[in-house]
């Protein structure tokens, strides 16, 4: 018999690894914190990409079909103009070396 899906009620798993959903169309994010501060952090498919833009990071282009992240400062909690397109790698390192731009 095949299994039957439920969907995720407050205080369930998925609340307790700080993924939650986000308001204005958004999706879900997780929360990271650093050196650098809080961060809501959401993966992004090569699929779901069709614009090109500018990582932060190393301040190269991300072009359309690159699965990269999305982060912003968990203070501005959905702010559109806080969110910025980074190369997996150069997210995963940014506390570690300059940064341009961000």
């Amino acid at each position: 018999m095949p299994r039957r899906n439920h969907p995720k009620r407050p205080g369930s798993d998925a609340d307790k690894t700080g993924d939650r959903p986000l308001g204005g169309g958004i999706g879900w994010a997780r929360t990271e914190t650093a050196k650098d501060g809080d961060w809501l952090v959401r993966n992004v498919a090569g699929a779901q990409t069709g614009k090109h833009y500018r990582c932060p990071g190393c301040d190269h282009e991300i072009t359309p079909g690159t699965p990269h992240v999305v982060a912003w400062p968990a203070a501005d909690y959905g702010s559109v103009d806080e969110r910025r397109h980074w190369h997996h790698n150069c997210w995963a390192s940014r506390t570690r070396r300059p940064r341009h731009g961000y």
